[in-house]
């Protein structure tokens, strides 16, 4: 690994972890597919580490039709049966049945809004949030924002999204940035 200062979550890790923080983590997302991968990602990470589901995103990839949610959501009992089968994802049955669900939620989202993007950025009025945590310490695990997303889409029937979930989700897409100060990427998304 080079000699970058990074956030210190990413010392000592493996080479995907170090190129999802250098080249991923914090940088706002538009494109509804991925918000759609992060959300299933995000979900399936609930009481596991980020690690874990990193490694095995591209198993998740494949097994979820490249992250479409109008594939996504037409999946049945058989798809079910035969993701709980795939040793490269979480074979929990919630979470897997959460993903089929959560897909449905976000076409209706889709059609209400013309875009999950667009119902997503709302909530920070189409401007990422930057903190400026000086140290992983001052990093929260949620928000009263987050609090209000996990609670607006509870209400529009998404599951295992609650708000550490859906923080860990705004900071992966970009609706806050919360690299820290001596981070070279908090300078690169946060130039002054």
């Amino acid at each position: 690994m080079d000699q970058k200062k990074r956030c210190s979550w990413v010392v000592n890790t493996f080479e995907q972890y170090v190129r999802y923080h250098d080249e991923e983590w914090g940088v706002p997302v538009h494109d509804d597919r991925v918000h759609f991968e992060f959300l299933i990602l995000e979900s399936a990470q609930a009481g596991l580490s980020w690690s874990t589901i990193l490694k095995k995103r591209e198993a998740y990839r494949s097994a979820f039709a490249d992250f479409d949610p109008n594939v996504v959501a037409g999946f049945g009992d058989e798809d079910v049966a035969r993701l709980m089968e795939n040793e490269g994802i979480v074979r929990y049955d919630k979470k897997i049945r959460s993903a089929i669900n959560n897909a449905k939620c976000f076409l209706e989202v889709q059609k209400e809004f013309g875009s999950f993007d667009k119902y997503i950025w709302e909530f920070v009025d189409h401007q990422p949030i930057v903190n400026s945590p000086e140290s992983l310490k001052d990093v929260p695990a949620k928000t009263v924002l987050s609090d209000q997303i996990a609670k607006d889409l509870k209400r529009r029937g998404f599951s295992f999204l609650g708000s550490t979930t859906v923080y860990a989700y705004m900071q992966a897409c970009g609706l806050v940035s919360d690299h820290t100060t001596d981070c070279f990427r908090y300078h690169d998304l946060n130039p002054e």
